[in-house]
């Protein structure tokens, strides 16, 4: 697998200057927007994994999380989680709308970033860096806390993938 020197260097830094502005409660902001608390589960040797968050907007604009990237990862897209059957779903999804006044949950089960080809395996404790663009706010850089969580109620488990179906990803990527 290959492997990013800087990655280290430059989460380590990210979360050094969260740290010195006061950004210890792990949310981020850009104009209306916050972001509230990224994290993602620990990934597994040639598996995707997922970044979750909550998204709030205070504005009286709705805005919209048109794509993601880090240098952590090769490929990142949009996805959304339906239920057919007994079986999740992974749909890939344009954007994700982040209500004016309102907020939009990046949780199992539902919305997610959806991470491919990670450079380095993560473990708990790690963090990476992750921009998220938006439509109006422009881009947002959050470091992302790798923390081990147990499933939902209805398992979603994005570490392990063994009970979903990702349909078709050779349509472009966000990344």
């Amino acid at each position: 697998m290959k492997t990013l020197p800087t990655l280290a260097l430059v989460s380590a830094a990210l979360v050094w200057i969260a740290a010195a502005t006061g950004a210890v409660a792990h949310e981020f902001t850009q104009g209306d927007l916050m972001v509230d608390h990224p994290w993602a589960r620990p990934n597994i040797p040639n598996r995707p994994t997922a970044a979750y968050a909550e998204i709030m907007n205070a504005g009286t604009e709705a805005d919209r999380l048109i794509a993601a990237s880090s240098p952590a990862f090769g490929r990142i897209e949009l996805h959304t989680t339906t239920r057919e059957g007994d079986v999740m779903k992974m749909e890939r999804v344009e954007g994700i709308e982040v209500p004016a006044g309102g907020s939009a949950s990046l949780e199992p089960g539902g919305l997610h970033i959806m991470l491919f080809d990670a450079v380095e395996i993560l473990k708990e404790g790690a963090s990476f860096p992750l921009t998220l663009t938006f439509e109006n706010a422009g881009e947002v850089v959050v470091v992302v806390n790798v923390e081990k969580r147990g499933p939902t109620a209805d398992q979603d488990d994005h570490g392990g993938h063994g009970d979903h179906s990702h349909g078709d990803h050779s349509h472009g990527t966000t990344n």
